[in-house]
């Protein structure tokens, strides 16, 4: 949710930078012991982290377990993917033996992590998402915040990304506006997904039950008058969304502010993070400087998901 800020000091927030480097080492120490336990996973809370797992990232630490780094892997794409997948799929996916591939899914359902069908097909275990997100919300970060740094110097105004959890949305990056008025927002925070446009735009493409999921634990809380409360009017705002691909704000969190919002689409189409910019709404001074922002942060969005893939 956005508000309206007279800006002292400028930049972007340590705090996020700060915390996904803390929580890294916690997340890495408590995946091994895991594995090298074999007990039960407890739920855990949902972390930021810095985690690559590619080969030439790690090629020269002597220390990297790569069996550990192809795991992550696996609970990174089946938390994108939301539905099961064979054992074949996972191998090529990895880009490991069949074997191997086993011997991985096997130990991450020892520890609680997956699980498997009768036709033989894994998906995450209940209750897992909130901690499978680390490693690729380490590399959204890390890949993301040069693209909302380009879109804020493009468009002079905040720029935020944000990434889909459990049962919430929730910001991960902000770069301010470089305006004394200007609209603002913070790492860590909670978006209404009736009201804010990055948590409309996240909201909009998730399965039903996911939907309904996040609504239920935000609430569909009024705002301004301009708050979209009633469930019909929030499902047609959704299908609007969806067909359009992109959400605005249009006062709907705070007055006097507007914002703009694209999704990144993940390789199948799914969801999982948005892209906005916001601004004063006596800034923006006509429809066709909208129509101009809606295609900068829209094309922000498109190569910051080829450049997700790529990463």
């Amino acid at each position: 949710m956005f508000r309206y800020h007279l800006a002292i000091e400028r930049g972007f927030p340590t705090v996020g930078a700060t915390r996904i480097g803390f929580r890294y080492h916690e997340v890495s120490r408590t995946l091994m012991l895991k594995i090298k336990s074999a007990r039960p996973a407890k739920a855990g809370t949902s972390n930021l982290v810095k985690a690559e797992t590619s080969k030439e990232t790690h090629g020269g630490d002597q220390y990297f377990s790569r069996a550990v780094g192809k795991a992550l892997e696996v609970l990174e794409f089946l938390q994108a993917e939301l539905k099961p997948l064979s054992m074949n799929e996972i191998a090529q996916r990895i880009q490991l033996s069949k074997t191997s591939a086993f011997r991985i899914l096997r130990t991450l359902e020892t520890l609680g992590c997956v699980t498997v069908d009768g036709r033989g097909q894994y998906m995450l275990a209940p209750g897992i998402h909130a901690v499978t997100p680390t490693q690729w919300l380490g590399k959204l970060h890390r890949v993301g915040v040069p693209h909302l740094e380009a879109l804020s110097r493009e468009l002079a105004e905040t720029s935020t990304l944000a990434a889909l959890f459990e049962n919430r949305v929730e910001v991960i990056a902000v770069i301010e506006s470089p305006h004394v008025i200007r609209m603002s927002n913070v790492v860590g925070h909670i978006l209404p997904p009736n009201a804010s446009s990055l948590g409309k735009a996240i909201t909009a493409f998730q399965p039903p039950d996911q939907r309904e999921r996040l609504l239920r634990s935000f609430g569909t809380y009024r705002f301004t008058k301009h708050t979209i409360t009633d469930r019909k009017d929030l499902n047609r705002e959704y299908e609007d969304i969806r067909l359009q691909k992109y959400a605005i704000d249009r006062e709907e969190c705070a007055y006097d502010g507007i914002c703009f919002c694209a999704p990144i689409f993940g390789p199948n189409g799914q969801v999982s993070a948005a892209i906005s910019s916001s601004m004063p709404k006596t800034r923006l001074r006509d429809t066709a400087e909208e129509e101009s922002i809606i295609a900068a942060v829209r094309a922000t969005a498109e190569q910051l998901a080829l450049d997700l893939r790529k990463a």
